[in-house]
């Protein structure tokens, strides 16, 4: 398996091309639960069509011209092949699709009941990950 790519630049998204990524991904670096998962997923077969961008080492507020940092920081975003910037549950349907491995998952979560379904836990975990960053962290020895 070749490793995954990750996007030259943070702040620009990958140049268009007639072999486009099949999807771009925009994470927070920063989240140790968000990296962790991320890596996960990096490490999945058809990870490698895929561009990872770490928007918390962007410089300034723009991603792209549709996707500002404070935005992409806010919510989960992906792009598609076709140019179509997906957020929250959704995105990460997007991403499940992509890897064959949960093919079926995003499919599962892509459109209707599961599409509503994987926002309402996605908005959920908005509200309990600043309590999982603030106790997850190690307590220093000092």
């Amino acid at each position: 398996m070749t490793p995954s790519r990750e996007a030259d630049s943070p702040t620009t998204p990958p140049p268009a091309t007639a072999a486009a990524p099949a999807l771009t991904v925009y994470y927070d670096g920063s989240c140790p639960v968000c990296s962790r998962e991320i890596a996960h997923y990096r490490g999945c077969e058809g990870a490698d069509a895929i561009v990872w961008t770490d928007i918390a080492k962007a410089t300034g507020d723009s991603l792209a011209p549709d996707l500002t940092r404070s935005a992409a920081l806010a919510r989960f975003h992906v792009r598609r092949a076709d140019g179509v910037l997906v957020d929250g549950g959704r995105a990460f349907a997007e991403i499940w699709q992509a890897l064959p491995r949960f093919r079926r998952a995003g499919r599962l979560f892509a459109s209707g009941a599961g599409a509503r379904l994987i926002e309402v836990a996605y908005r959920l975990w908005l509200r309990v990950m600043p309590l999982v960053r603030r106790f997850g962290r190690p307590v220093s020895q000092g």
